[in-house]
């Protein structure tokens, strides 16, 4: 005689697949980690020679000089939009809304190259060379960013293909979330270069 036994998974609904680890986030982290301490580290050269030169009783920027505000206001309020626009196109794709997270991350990459227009017009209306050490500081800080956003508008690209293939939904989204971080600290970081070079000079 078979004595069969009661399974009490029978009629239970099946188990919640496996959460998938999250790879491309603490990549983005790392990596965002090591972009800001390279522009603490530039940045605070900037300050430190800053204020030795003007301890010295000279003028930090060069005679001809002109850093105009409208380009860097206009750069500043475009960026903050699109920090707006990335987080839209995150909570899009976690409802599942995939018309308005392909908006959403297009804008992103619009503002993103305008941005970039606008640090290209700003250069040419600086007058200043590399040649001059003050000079070569604001250009190495500001071309780091404009290299840090353009690596962000590729990013946000990238993951508007893989949604766009159907790779993300509201189940796995973290691509979206990556981008989107990494977008974050772009704008964040060119706040504070907007306010150390631009504003304060």
């Amino acid at each position: 005689m078979t004595v069969v036994l009661a399974d009490d998974t029978i009629g239970q609904p099946p188990p919640a697949p496996p959460e998938r680890p999250r790879v491309l986030m603490l990549g983005t982290g790392l990596a965002l980690v090591a972009i800001v301490m390279a522009f603490a580290g530039v940045i605070g050269l900037y300050l430190q020679r800053r204020a030795a030169t003007l301890a010295s009783g000279q003028s930090w920027l060069p005679k001809d000089a002109t850093i105009d505000l409208t380009p860097g206001n206009v750069a500043l309020v475009g960026l903050v939009i699109s920090a707006f626009v990335v987080q839209w196109a995150h909570f899009s794709i976690r409802n599942d809304d995939r018309p308005r997270a392909y908006l959403a991350l297009g804008l992103t990459a619009l503002l993103g190259g305008a941005y970039l227009n606008s640090m290209a017009f700003y250069y040419t209306q600086m007058h200043i060379t590399v040649h001059d050490p003050v000079g070569l500081l604001i250009f190495v800080i500001t071309g780091m960013h404009v290299a840090m956003a353009g690596a962000g508008i590729v990013f946000v690209g990238l993951m508007a293909f893989r949604t766009l293939g159907g790779e993300y939904s509201g189940r796995d989204r973290e691509g979206i979330a990556a981008a989107a971080l990494y977008w974050h600290v772009t704008v964040a970081m060119y706040a504070v270069i907007w306010l150390t070079i631009f504003v304060t000079k």
